[in-house]
């Protein structure tokens, strides 16, 4: 029975709109990491990226973004949370001008990373003003919990959104999203949200920041150049500096009194099985939406409005289960509705691998809903045992973890299953006669350059092209579907192995006490919330 704790002081109205004014960048956030996958073909008939430049364009931002959280939050703590969230904004709005006017795929290479560097500005600032704007734990567990389904209805509106502006606007369109989000951020923060920061604020840890970095982009680096080089030194050194820096990051957090990350958290089989289950199932996801994407406008010839309509039945049925499922840990164990849910998942991969015809429309929406069901009710309660398997003084550094593996698993969707499918497009695809070098190289980068080059060439031999790519596209689809179905398996299979001893717990009310502890293993060292 819950203990009784002593009376907190209720949200007041302005701190409601400071909630609806906090959402913005969310939604933007959510909005962007959709749409950016519907612009792809029109960036890559503009700007003629290669494949490594097509999947960097997605993978910097992500990145960038994964290595910077949590120090973003600790400088957050130091200069002032709305501070760094009005920073951020301004940043990344414009940033988004000069990544949509970007004139070449380097320039827009070099934007998206930048852009990733103000969003981390954006993503702890907001949840951390959340815990220490809303006091009492009800008000506060339902203030996050819209936190977290604006990302959700950002997924949702990005197709429609992105669709509508790619039929009307040029791909660049998809970037000036931010400026009509953000500018309503700038004026209106400064007014509901109140400041928050530590008022004796230790020295940021320059070292753990670097190794953080050098651990994270050479790995993924190495993952990325694996599938298309093979293992060659291309390969292995980025991987071995990688890891190499990932040992001295752990060892350095070890002996820290007040590490950027407390590792000792994955020590918790039910964290660290959560945390993968949360990484594993976001990497399914991406990679889904990565190809399906360029299947629906390149491959059935859908426009980019009409294959954003295809995708928002899956992402319905996402944000569904995720609410729906809430009310059934009442009954049932967390653990046993993840398994379930990541075998769901694996099916809805499998309806791809087995299509006799992958350019069928119909089974392509039947598999991303299903697909989306089980990682929306998985991803919903995965994020709740994140922070639950954990002791309350250290829930703040969990819910830090848990966007840092939502980031990583957005980085290594586009980098595994994105290499796959590029490494087999390239090996399935068989050119037609009379392509000189350039065209023929072309062809073979990307789907999008083959369609590029078929509009160069006469009627008979554009079809053709157009046809060979298609074929060799959906091979890659397929053995991309079959890769998705072993990770949901496995993800099931550590979820089995790691959660099924969990019991839930239902919370007592929050004191003002408690929750200053909270915050204090958040922002990485105990103190003060003013």
């Amino acid at each position: 029975m819950p203990v009784s704790e002593p009376t907190v002081t209720k949200a007041a109205p302005r701190d409601w709109v400071a909630l609806a004014v906090l959402m913005l960048p969310v939604l933007l956030v959510s909005v962007d990491n959709t749409v950016l996958a519907f612009a792809l073909p029109g960036i890559s008939s503009a700007l003629q990226p290669t494949a490594a430049q097509q999947l960097w364009i997605i993978d910097i931002y992500p990145l960038v973004l994964a290595g910077l959280l949590v120090a973003m939050g600790s400088l957050g703590d130091r200069i002032g949370r709305r501070r760094l969230l009005l920073v951020g904004a301004t940043g990344f709005a414009a940033v988004s001008v000069a990544a949509a006017y970007a004139p070449s795929a380097e320039l827009l290479v070099t934007a998206r990373g930048v852009l990733g560097f103000f969003g981390a500005m954006l993503m702890p600032s907001t949840l951390s003003l959340l815990r220490n704007i809303f006091l009492d734990a009800a008000q506060r567990r339902l203030a996050i919990a819209i936190w977290a389904s604006c990302f959700a209805a950002g997924a949702a509106l990005g197709p429609i959104v992105g669709g509508f502006l790619l039929e009307h606007a040029w791909w660049g369109s998809v970037f000036l999203l931010a400026v009509p989000v953000l500018i309503p951020l700038l004026v209106l923060a400064p007014i509901f949200v109140p400041e928050s920061k530590d008022p004796n604020p230790g020295r940021i840890d320059v070292m753990s920041i670097a190794l953080s970095m050098l651990a994270l982009a050479p790995i993924v680096f190495a993952i990325k150049k694996i599938a298309d080089s093979g293992l060659g030194a291309v390969v292995i050194v980025p991987a071995v500096v990688g890891v190499v820096a990932l040992v001295a990051f752990v060892r350095r957090q070890l002996r820290r009194p007040n590490p950027m990350l407390d590792v000792r958290l994955f020590r918790v089989p039910t964290f660290s099985g959560a945390v993968a289950v949360n990484l594993l199932s976001v990497v399914s996801l991406v990679g889904f939406l990565f190809f399906v994407s360029q299947h629906l406008q390149l491959v059935i010839g859908q426009s980019p409005m009409e294959a954003g309509l295809s995708l928002v039945p899956g992402l319905a049925v996402m944000v569904v289960a995720g609410m729906s499922v809430v009310a059934l840990v009442r009954w049932v164990q967390p653990s046993s509705i993840i398994v379930c849910a990541l075998l769901l998942s694996a099916t809805g991969y499998a309806l791809v691998f087995l299509l006799a015809s992958p350019s069928a429309l119909a089974p392509i929406i039947v598999a991303f809903a299903v697909l989306g069901a089980g990682i929306g009710a998985a991803e919903t309660l995965s994020n709740d045992l994140i922070v639950s398997s954990v002791p309350p003084t250290k829930a703040g550094a969990a819910s830090a973890v848990s966007e840092t593996a939502y980031e990583m698993g957005a980085v290594l969707g586009t980098a595994i299953l994105g290499s796959v499918l590029s490494a087999s497009y390239s090996a399935h695809l068989l050119l037609p006669a009379g392509l000189n070098p350039e065209q023929a190289q072309a062809a073979r980068e990307t789907l999008g350059g083959a369609h590029a080059v078929a509009g160069t060439l006469p009627a008979d031999r554009a079809d053709a092209l157009l046809a060979a790519a298609g074929s060799a596209f959906d091979s890659g689809v397929t053995i991309t579907s079959g890769i998705g179905v072993a990770l949901m398996i496995t993800s099931a299979g550590i979820a089995w192995c790691t959660l099924r001893r969990n019991r839930v717990v239902h919370a007592a009310p929050e004191s003002r006490g408690a929750r200053c502890a909270r915050i204090a293993w958040f922002t990485q060292r105990p103190r003060d919330v003013t």
